[in-house]
Protein backbone atom coordinates (compact mmCIF):
# COMPACT_ATOMS: atom_id res chain seq x y z
CA UNK A 1 0.00 0.00 0.00
CA UNK A 2 1.13 3.16 -0.52
CA UNK A 3 2.29 6.07 2.18
CA UNK A 4 -0.07 9.18 2.04
CA UNK A 5 0.73 10.56 5.14
CA UNK A 6 4.30 10.78 7.27
CA UNK A 7 4.91 12.57 10.85
CA UNK A 8 8.55 12.93 11.11
CA UNK A 9 9.67 14.02 14.65
CA UNK A 10 6.91 16.67 15.02
CA UNK A 11 6.85 19.30 17.55
CA UNK A 12 4.23 22.08 16.99
CA UNK A 13 3.83 24.81 19.40
CA UNK A 14 1.86 27.80 20.84
CA UNK A 15 3.35 30.56 20.72
CA UNK A 16 6.41 29.44 21.27
CA UNK A 17 5.39 26.49 23.41
CA UNK A 18 5.77 23.31 22.46
CA UNK A 19 2.00 21.37 23.01
CA UNK A 20 3.40 18.11 21.04
CA UNK A 21 6.90 17.21 21.15
CA UNK A 22 8.94 14.72 18.32
CA UNK A 23 5.85 12.53 17.11
CA UNK A 24 6.29 10.10 13.75
CA UNK A 25 4.17 7.88 12.47
CA UNK A 26 2.80 6.74 8.61
CA UNK A 27 -0.68 6.40 7.11
CA UNK A 28 -0.95 4.49 4.37
CA UNK A 29 -4.11 3.98 1.86
CA UNK A 30 -6.78 2.42 3.54
CA UNK A 31 -4.92 2.33 6.76
CA UNK A 32 -6.96 3.45 9.82
CA UNK A 33 -4.90 4.73 13.17
CA UNK A 34 -6.10 5.66 16.72
CA UNK A 35 -4.74 8.25 18.14
CA UNK A 36 -5.57 7.98 21.91
CA UNK A 37 -4.62 9.99 25.35
CA UNK A 38 -6.13 11.95 27.85
CA UNK A 39 -7.57 15.91 27.13
CA UNK A 40 -4.52 17.61 26.90
CA UNK A 41 -2.02 15.36 25.39
CA UNK A 42 -1.76 16.76 22.06
CA UNK A 43 -4.08 14.49 19.96
CA UNK A 44 -6.64 17.40 17.85
CA UNK A 45 -3.77 19.44 17.87
CA UNK A 46 -1.86 16.59 15.78
CA UNK A 47 -4.23 16.15 12.94
CA UNK A 48 -5.43 19.96 13.45
CA UNK A 49 -1.29 20.36 11.88
CA UNK A 50 -2.09 18.91 8.59
CA UNK A 51 -4.77 20.69 7.64
CA UNK A 52 -3.18 24.16 8.24
CA UNK A 53 -6.11 24.74 11.17
CA UNK A 54 -3.78 25.68 14.50
CA UNK A 55 -5.04 28.78 14.13
CA UNK A 56 -2.91 32.52 14.15
CA UNK A 57 -1.03 31.71 17.77
CA UNK A 58 0.19 27.67 16.24
CA UNK A 59 2.72 26.15 14.13
CA UNK A 60 4.87 23.18 12.95
CA UNK A 61 8.27 24.39 14.74
CA UNK A 62 10.09 21.02 14.15
CA UNK A 63 10.15 18.38 12.06
CA UNK A 64 7.85 17.67 8.92
CA UNK A 65 4.33 16.83 8.19
CA UNK A 66 4.46 15.14 4.22
CA UNK A 67 1.40 14.20 2.41
CA UNK A 68 2.13 11.99 -0.83
CA UNK A 69 6.00 13.63 -0.33
CA UNK A 70 4.92 17.35 -0.14
CA UNK A 71 5.69 19.17 3.21
CA UNK A 72 2.52 20.92 4.65
CA UNK A 73 3.80 23.10 6.62
CA UNK A 74 5.58 25.22 4.10
CA UNK A 75 2.60 25.59 1.50
CA UNK A 76 0.46 28.56 1.35
CA UNK A 77 -3.31 29.23 2.23
CA UNK A 78 -4.32 28.89 -1.09
CA UNK A 79 -1.89 25.40 -2.09
CA UNK A 80 -3.57 24.38 1.50
CA UNK A 81 -7.11 24.92 0.26
CA UNK A 82 -6.81 23.05 -2.82
CA UNK A 83 -6.29 19.87 -0.47
CA UNK A 84 -8.07 20.73 2.27
CA UNK A 85 -11.24 18.93 1.12
CA UNK A 86 -10.01 16.58 -2.29
CA UNK A 87 -7.17 15.35 -0.15
CA UNK A 88 -7.61 15.46 2.96
CA UNK A 89 -11.45 15.55 4.66
CA UNK A 90 -12.33 16.72 8.58
CA UNK A 91 -14.58 15.60 10.63
CA UNK A 92 -15.15 17.59 13.76
CA UNK A 93 -16.72 16.78 17.34
CA UNK A 94 -19.59 18.03 16.99
CA UNK A 95 -20.31 18.47 12.84
CA UNK A 96 -23.84 20.40 13.51
CA UNK A 97 -21.74 23.33 14.72
CA UNK A 98 -20.28 23.98 11.34
CA UNK A 99 -22.91 24.18 9.11
CA UNK A 100 -24.96 27.33 8.78
CA UNK A 101 -28.41 26.81 10.36
CA UNK A 102 -30.76 29.16 7.82
CA UNK A 103 -29.10 27.56 4.41
CA UNK A 104 -30.05 23.66 3.71
CA UNK A 105 -28.03 20.68 3.95
CA UNK A 106 -27.80 20.43 0.16
CA UNK A 107 -26.70 24.40 -0.28
CA UNK A 108 -23.60 23.95 2.15
CA UNK A 109 -22.83 20.83 0.42
CA UNK A 110 -22.88 22.23 -3.28
CA UNK A 111 -21.24 25.22 -2.67
CA UNK A 112 -18.68 23.25 -0.55
CA UNK A 113 -17.98 20.81 -3.78
CA UNK A 114 -18.17 24.13 -6.65
CA UNK A 115 -15.13 25.89 -4.81
CA UNK A 116 -12.65 22.78 -5.99
CA UNK A 117 -13.97 22.92 -9.50
CA UNK A 118 -16.83 23.63 -12.11
CA UNK A 119 -19.64 20.85 -11.02
CA UNK A 120 -23.22 20.64 -12.49
CA UNK A 121 -26.40 20.78 -10.07
CA UNK A 122 -27.45 17.54 -11.17
CA UNK A 123 -24.12 15.60 -11.38
CA UNK A 124 -23.76 16.66 -8.10
CA UNK A 125 -27.11 15.78 -6.85
CA UNK A 126 -26.81 12.61 -8.06
CA UNK A 127 -23.45 12.13 -6.06
CA UNK A 128 -24.20 13.47 -3.03
CA UNK A 129 -27.68 11.32 -2.74
CA UNK A 130 -25.71 8.61 -3.35
CA UNK A 131 -23.29 8.85 -0.90
CA UNK A 132 -25.62 9.40 2.05
CA UNK A 133 -27.90 6.63 1.06
CA UNK A 134 -24.22 4.51 1.13
CA UNK A 135 -23.52 5.84 4.86
CA UNK A 136 -27.78 4.87 5.77
CA UNK A 137 -29.56 7.37 5.44
CA UNK A 138 -32.69 5.92 3.36
CA UNK A 139 -33.78 9.04 1.60
CA UNK A 140 -30.70 10.89 0.41
CA UNK A 141 -32.96 13.62 -1.25
CA UNK A 142 -34.69 14.87 1.59
CA UNK A 143 -31.63 15.00 3.86
CA UNK A 144 -30.29 17.50 1.25
CA UNK A 145 -33.35 19.76 1.19
CA UNK A 146 -33.20 19.46 4.97
CA UNK A 147 -32.10 22.09 7.54
CA UNK A 148 -29.10 21.41 10.17
CA UNK A 149 -31.68 22.19 12.90
CA UNK A 150 -34.40 19.54 11.50
CA UNK A 151 -31.93 17.30 11.73
CA UNK A 152 -30.63 15.17 15.50
CA UNK A 153 -27.27 15.12 16.84
CA UNK A 154 -26.71 11.98 15.36
CA UNK A 155 -28.16 12.94 12.00
CA UNK A 156 -25.78 16.12 12.02
CA UNK A 157 -22.83 13.86 12.88
CA UNK A 158 -23.22 11.76 10.26
CA UNK A 159 -23.94 14.34 7.42
CA UNK A 160 -20.72 15.80 8.62
CA UNK A 161 -18.92 12.93 7.41
CA UNK A 162 -20.96 13.05 4.40
CA UNK A 163 -19.74 16.45 4.17
CA UNK A 164 -16.03 15.32 4.52
CA UNK A 165 -16.65 12.36 2.08
CA UNK A 166 -17.84 14.67 -0.37
CA UNK A 167 -15.13 14.83 -2.55
CA UNK A 168 -13.75 11.93 -1.92
CA UNK A 169 -10.24 12.57 0.12
CA UNK A 170 -7.87 10.22 0.21
CA UNK A 171 -7.37 10.71 3.77
CA UNK A 172 -10.22 11.25 6.77
CA UNK A 173 -9.13 12.83 9.83
CA UNK A 174 -11.60 12.16 12.30
CA UNK A 175 -11.63 14.56 15.52
CA UNK A 176 -13.18 13.23 18.64
CA UNK A 177 -16.36 11.67 15.85
CA UNK A 178 -18.76 9.73 18.43
CA UNK A 179 -17.69 11.60 22.10
CA UNK A 180 -21.50 14.04 22.13
CA UNK A 181 -23.25 10.71 20.84
CA UNK A 182 -25.01 7.74 22.56
CA UNK A 183 -24.16 4.30 22.36
CA UNK A 184 -26.36 3.23 19.59
CA UNK A 185 -25.35 5.81 17.01
CA UNK A 186 -21.71 5.98 18.19
CA UNK A 187 -22.14 2.13 17.07
CA UNK A 188 -23.39 3.74 13.84
CA UNK A 189 -20.91 6.06 13.08
CA UNK A 190 -17.68 3.60 13.05
CA UNK A 191 -19.98 1.12 10.98
CA UNK A 192 -20.35 4.10 8.31
CA UNK A 193 -16.49 4.95 8.48
CA UNK A 194 -15.56 1.61 8.06
CA UNK A 195 -17.41 1.27 5.14
CA UNK A 196 -16.05 4.24 3.79
CA UNK A 197 -12.96 2.78 3.70
CA UNK A 198 -13.86 -0.63 1.95
CA UNK A 199 -16.75 1.70 -0.12
CA UNK A 200 -13.42 4.19 -1.34
CA UNK A 201 -10.26 3.13 -0.18
CA UNK A 202 -10.04 5.95 2.68
CA UNK A 203 -7.20 5.81 5.09
CA UNK A 204 -8.47 7.23 8.52
CA UNK A 205 -7.21 9.07 11.57
CA UNK A 206 -9.77 8.63 14.25
CA UNK A 207 -9.06 10.57 17.62
CA UNK A 208 -10.95 9.80 20.67
CA UNK A 209 -10.71 8.56 24.15
CA UNK A 210 -12.56 6.16 23.28
CA UNK A 211 -10.44 3.47 24.09
CA UNK A 212 -13.41 0.75 22.68
CA UNK A 213 -14.52 2.86 19.31
CA UNK A 214 -9.91 2.19 18.53
CA UNK A 215 -10.37 -1.11 19.17
CA UNK A 216 -13.59 -1.67 16.92
CA UNK A 217 -11.76 0.20 13.88
CA UNK A 218 -7.74 0.77 14.13
CA UNK A 219 -5.44 -1.02 12.63
CA UNK A 220 -2.68 0.27 14.75
CA UNK A 221 -2.47 2.67 17.79
CA UNK A 222 -0.33 5.75 18.54
CA UNK A 223 -0.81 6.79 22.60
CA UNK A 224 0.50 9.89 23.15
CA UNK A 225 0.85 11.51 26.98
CA UNK A 226 1.64 15.11 27.70
CA UNK A 227 2.27 16.29 23.95
CA UNK A 228 4.60 12.94 23.41
CA UNK A 229 4.44 9.53 22.18
CA UNK A 230 4.89 6.57 24.69
CA UNK A 231 3.75 3.59 22.28
CA UNK A 232 2.66 2.63 18.89
CA UNK A 233 2.22 -0.51 17.24
CA UNK A 234 -0.78 -2.78 15.90
CA UNK A 235 -3.87 -2.36 17.86
CA UNK A 236 -4.29 -6.06 19.20
CA UNK A 237 -0.49 -6.07 20.39
CA UNK A 238 -1.12 -2.36 22.05
CA UNK A 239 -4.17 -2.91 23.55
CA UNK A 240 -3.66 -6.98 24.92
CA UNK A 241 -0.03 -6.57 25.75
CA UNK A 242 0.83 -2.90 26.29
CA UNK A 243 4.03 -2.00 27.04
CA UNK A 244 4.77 1.44 28.42
CA UNK A 245 2.61 1.97 32.29
CA UNK A 246 0.80 5.28 30.70
CA UNK A 247 -0.95 3.01 28.06
CA UNK A 248 -1.42 -0.41 30.87
CA UNK A 249 -3.63 2.27 32.83
CA UNK A 250 -5.82 3.25 29.67
CA UNK A 251 -6.25 -0.44 29.07
CA UNK A 252 -7.10 -1.51 32.48
CA UNK A 253 -9.60 1.06 32.70
CA UNK A 254 -11.50 -0.97 29.58
CA UNK A 255 -11.60 -4.33 31.12
CA UNK A 256 -14.10 -5.67 28.00
CA UNK A 257 -11.81 -4.64 25.17
CA UNK A 258 -10.28 -7.48 24.47
CA UNK A 259 -13.86 -9.52 24.62
CA UNK A 260 -15.01 -6.75 22.37
CA UNK A 261 -12.18 -7.05 20.00
CA UNK A 262 -12.71 -10.41 19.61
CA UNK A 263 -16.19 -9.66 18.36
CA UNK A 264 -15.17 -7.58 16.02
CA UNK A 265 -16.84 -9.05 12.53
CA UNK A 266 -15.46 -8.62 9.28
CA UNK A 267 -17.55 -5.60 8.36
CA UNK A 268 -16.21 -3.58 11.29
CA UNK A 269 -19.26 -3.71 13.64
CA UNK A 270 -19.35 -3.59 17.57
CA UNK A 271 -21.52 -6.35 19.37
CA UNK A 272 -22.59 -6.42 22.70
CA UNK A 273 -21.48 -9.10 24.72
Amino acid sequence: MAELLRYEQVEISYRGRPAVRDVSFTLHEGEILGIVGESGSGKSTLIRAAMGLLGPSGAVTRGDILYRGRSLPTLTQEELRRINGPELGMIFQNAGASFCPVRTVGSQFYESAAAHGRVSRQDFTEHAVDLLEKIGFADGRRILNSYPFELSGGMQQRVGIAAAMLLKPSVLLADEPTSALDVFVQKQVVEEMLLLRKEFGTAIILVTHNIGVVGAMADHVLVLKDGGAVEFGRTQQVMNAPENAYTKKLMSAVPRLKKQRENRTDEGMIHAG
